[in-house]
């Protein structure tokens, strides 16, 4: 017997779709690369944006006709888009073929779901409940040398644009032994970089009654034996302490690299999404980390075309890019969530949604491009982490402050650190030579 997963969105789903892949695994099935090849087809899915979802449906809707030929075929869709409020009866309702829908807090349900439905049961369909911090599903890891670890579940913070609080519940927090002990088993079976996950891991630890929070999880994790790499995911501007910076400023094996999302550079803007913090409180963070680590990766996440962004907004967005200089920017246009606070708010037309981006992106690419000139003639420590997808006879790896860096070499180097020299640089690509 045969799966197949297609995973959309973020991180945690990438790492959600190792734990769907590990329960799969624990009851029979193996991987195939084709869906019509697969006797359960999953896809995990996410809602961050209307096009997430489009895609999503229209890859759904692909399996139509497979699903006429193959009866026996089970497809499931989990995750965030599932669980919108009346979201699974939509989906069944549009695409009856579908066998299984569970949401974010049901994953753990998937095998038995698979086992109904093969008794002969005709659809089922869970979405209630909030799954346990502590609850320990089997991991099938797919991203070697590179693991992922959840040190926290779900959002409080309820910014007006945001669908993830309602679809991921509120923070849960895992404990910091359950933690430590899992960053101490993955290094100890040889991974070498450790990616902490959490919608706000700086928040981590303000459920639990020890007082234990996010700087004192990155010092013990930091401790373990090992030659290995920390980074993390996501940093909000409103949590991060001095505290967190510090110890990433103290300890070699935790990055010297950030993401930081600053969304907008309006503090009105900021206000009206209800982020909680004002662009000078998010420029002083930013020099905090660089007067503690000066040669420190930033990258963020930038939405143009909030409900209420004036052209002076959008300008005030465009002169923090400058001041800032990110490394990279993961931009995007707002995109009205059915159910969140600024989806019943006056929209702005596209065409100027459209004008923005296009502006914020060219801006943008030409500071990755002037940073990535600055790595040249200069030899920096990488972990290779794959074959080179554009490549032959090459490997690519990232640098610790998170730039891509591809160069000569074989898959018998994947999980190795090498030190190499950058010989040039294109757009946010590096490119250079084994030292």
């Amino acid at each position: 017997m045969y799966y197949k997963i297609k995973t959309y969105g973020c991180q945690m789903n990438v790492h959600e779709s190792e734990k769907i892949a590990g329960m799969l695994e624990a009851i029979g099935y193996l991987p195939c690369e084709e869906e019509d090849q697969a006797d359960v087809v999953v896809f995990n899915t996410c809602c961050i944006r209307d096009t997430a979802e489009k895609k999503i449906q229209g890859n759904i809707g692909v399996l139509k006709s497979i699903k006429r030929q193959r009866k026996e075929m089970i497809i499931a869709v989990v995750g965030c888009m599932t669980q919108q409020k009346g979201a699974a009866e939509l989906l069944k309702k549009k695409f009856p073929y579908v066998d299984i829908v569970l949401g974010t807090s049901n994953l753990a349900d998937l095998p038995q779901a698979i086992e109904a439905k093969r008794r002969g049961k005709k659809s089922v369909l869970l979405q209630d409940s909030t799954m346990d911090a502590a609850v320990k599903l089997p991991v099938t890891r797919t991203s070697f040398p590179n693991a992922w670890v959840n040190i926290m579940y779900g959002c409080n913070n309820f910014c007006t644009y945001c669908i993830v609080p309602y679809v991921r519940g509120r923070e849960r927090s895992r404990q910091i032994d359950d933690v430590v002990a899992e960053v101490d088993g993955l290094i100890k079976e040889g991974y070498k970089e450790i990616t902490l996950l959490g919608q706000n891991v700086d928040s981590y630890g303000s459920d639990l009654a020890n007082g234990e929070n996010f700087a004192m999880l990155l010092e013990r994790i930091a401790g373990i034996e090992g030659k290995y790499r920390i980074r993390f995911m996501t940093s909000h501007p409103k949590d991060i302490s001095s505290q967190v910076i510090d110890v990433m400023a103290r300890y070699d094996n935790i990055c010297n690299n950030i993401h930081l999302p600053v969304q907008s550079g309006s503090s009105k803007v900021l206000k009206e999404m209800n982020r909680h913090y004002d662009r000078e409180r998010y420029l002083a963070i930013i020099d905090e980390l660089r007067s503690k680590m000066p040669d420190i990766g930033i990258t963020t996440d930038i939405m143009v075309g909030f409900p209420t962004e004036t052209q002076e907004d959008f300008e005030e967005t465009l002169d923090l890019v400058r001041k800032v200089r990110f490394s990279n920017a993961f931009t995007f246009v707002y995109s009205p969530r059915k159910g969140t606070p600024a989806a019943t708010m006056p929209q702005l037309d596209a065409a100027t949604k459209k004008a923005r981006i296009t502006t914020l992106v060219a801006e943008q690419n030409q500071i990755t491009k002037a940073l990535s000139e600055q790595y040249i003639g200069k030899v920096y420590e990488v972990l290779v982490e794959d074959v080179a997808p554009k490549a032959e006879g090459a490997v690519c790896g990232r640098t610790e402050s998170g730039r891509l860096v591809t160069f000569a070499g074989s898959a018998d180097l994947i999980g190795q650190f090498v030190n190499v020299k950058i010989t040039r640089s294109q757009s946010a690509s590096l490119f250079g030579e084994i030292q």
